[in-house]
């Protein structure tokens, strides 16, 4: 397989679409196939379930609206860190959030939760929140097949500050960065947890998080950083600690 399914067509089935050596294409993934790329039987392109597992398939057949392959490989995807990173990124104005997700995921986000703080102004119903829900979950998926990824890092439906305080409890570390922290650095925390396997990112907004918001993470166990001495905007700040993270104790520094 090597460095050749890097240069295939890739594209992302579920595991109920593989029936032991044969993969099933359909939906968007069928088009794109048929009328974009004009594949037929004979022509090879990547596959991944989502979990890990890449396949190397050969079209088989090609019927109304499904594409039969073959396996001819399988191999476990070899492009997911192992340190595991969730953004909780405070709900930005604007479409941010869709460069947010598509930047996070290339750099190998595991799941990105967005969160309703004090200082949030984008108001959604259950309408438009379902629709943006969609939305961000589909440039996960796409940013995920673009890098290679060997999971569709999900996108979470949107939490309270405390919500999102609670579920990242299991985190072997959590930070939020702080314009108004000087004392504890970023390097500092980092150069002493060598070892952690997950860990949590709190980001606020626009206007960052109030004074009782860090008060009460600080309480539930999540260490304030200082990122520098310049302030970043929200979609930059996340991407920032994101970058450092992996090249400290991820694979871009391996």
């Amino acid at each position: 397989m090597g460095g050749d399914c890097f240069k295939m067509p890739r594209f992302f089935v579920r595991k109920s679409d593989i029936y032991g050596d044969f993969i099933n294409i359909s939906g968007e993934d069928f088009n794109h196939i048929k009328k974009v790329l004009r594949l037929g039987k004979g022509d090879k392109v990547t596959v991944c379930d989502g979990e890990g597992t890449d396949y190397l398939v050969e079209i088989e057949k090609i019927e109304d609206a499904v594409i039969n392959t073959r396996i001819v490989e399988a191999m476990k995807n070899a492009t997911e860190p192992p340190l595991k990173v969730t953004l909780f990124q405070g709900l930005p104005k604007s479409d941010k959030m869709d460069y947010i997700i598509q930047k996070a995921v290339e750099l190998g986000i595991n799941e990105i939760v967005p969160v309703i703080t004090e200082r949030t102004v984008v108001k959604m119903d259950e309408k438009s929140g379902s629709k943006k829900y969609e939305r961000w979950n589909r440039i996960s998926m796409e940013a995920a097949k673009q890098c290679n990824r060997g999971i569709i890092p999900k996108v979470g439906i949107p939490l309270s500050f405390k919500e999102a305080l609670d579920n990242a409890k299991g985190s072997s570390l959590a930070l939020i960065p702080y314009e108004k922290e000087t004392g504890i650095k970023l390097k500092e925390v980092l150069s002493s947890s060598s070892s952690v396997e997950k860990v949590s990112v709190f980001i606020g907004p626009e206007g960052g998080f109030t004074e009782t918001e860090i008060e009460t993470a600080v309480s539930c166990g999540i260490c304030p950083v200082t990122l520098g001495p310049r302030i970043l905007r929200t979609e930059t700040a996340g991407i920032a600690v994101l970058s450092i993270l992996m090249y400290e104790l991820g694979d871009v520094g391996a």
